[in-house]
């Protein structure tokens, strides 16, 4: 893994945007797979201030969001569809068909699954996958305890993901208990990993995924180290514990 200290949250959103710019200049039909939360948006306003100044277009790229809320109408506003095209999807130039979340509302979730799949691997692979980490390890939702080998499933969620998501809603009982994500065997089939960790209420977790060579489902982060090509992009309070001799040998 390669790591790379910004100094704050916006030179970490900045970096990240440049990444993806280079990207999808590099390749116009670049396949995108997007995260929703806080960490993030810094990232989608980089993106869409590069598209009103540059001109970057995304009208060939597809983009893939790592998960959705159960039982949650793509309409509601807590809903990470509308997430999504608050933040990012109705400032760019990226097709409505190109744009893929699962649907939470399915009737048939396993079918849904199964669909989600399929889109993933119809195509060519996501070019560039962005990940956050929750402070009990997760990515996408997968929690602690997800196989490795997981594909498009059915999470329940943590309490402490459910409290960490309250803020978006009016209380914690609105928080939904499931939730359907990308597994882990999807996310590292990815060709470019790139995980955006910000704050000092992520400092004890990267501490936990940097300090030691473990790769275990008990911190789903972990599940990176085997993957070829992974950036974690931290800013300075979210690697607070960690000694800069010991990011040096990483």
């Amino acid at each position: 893994m390669k790591i790379l200290e910004a100094k704050n949250y916006h030179e970490m959103s900045s970096i990240a945007a440049s990444m993806i710019i280079e990207k999808v200049r590099f390749k116009p039909d670049a396949n995108l797979g997007l995260a929703t939360g806080g960490t993030p948006i810094g990232l989608y306003q980089e993106l869409i201030r590069d598209y009103r100044s540059n001109g970057t277009s995304y009208e060939k790229v597809c983009t893939y969001n790592l998960d959705e809320y159960v039982g949650i109408d793509s309409e509601d506003t807590n809903s990470y569809r509308y997430f999504m095209e608050e933040n990012l999807f109705a400032y760019i130039n990226v097709p409505e068909s190109h744009i893929h979340i699962p649907d939470g509302t399915a009737e048939d979730l396993e079918a849904e699954c199964n669909r989600y799949d399929l889109e993933l691997s119809r195509e060519k692979g996501i070019d560039i996958q962005i990940l956050g980490i929750g402070s009990n390890g997760h990515i996408g939702f997968n929690e602690p305890g997800t196989s490795f080998s997981s594909h498009t499933h059915i999470i329940e969620l943590a309490e402490i993901t459910r409290k960490a998501n309250a803020r978006f809603f009016q209380r914690l009982e609105d928080v939904p208990t499931h939730a359907i994500t990308m597994g882990i065997a999807s996310i590292l089939k990815a060709k470019q990993i790139i995980l955006l960790v910000s704050g000092l209420d992520k400092a004890e977790v990267m501490k936990q995924l940097l300090t030691t060579d473990e790769v275990n489902e008990q911190l789903p982060a972990s599940a990176l180290k085997n993957h070829h090509n992974v950036t974690i992009l931290a800013d300075e309070e979210a690697l607070s514990l960690i000694k800069k001799e010991d990011l040096k040998h990483k």
